[in-house]
């Protein structure tokens, strides 16, 4: 995996929970 895909996947993940727990 490339490190960006790494990333992206982490902050799409965080932003998933985020919503989870706001909404």
């Amino acid at each position: 995996m490339i490190f960006k895909d790494i990333i992206l996947m982490l902050m799409s993940s965080l932003i998933l929970i985020i919503s989870v727990l706001v909404g």
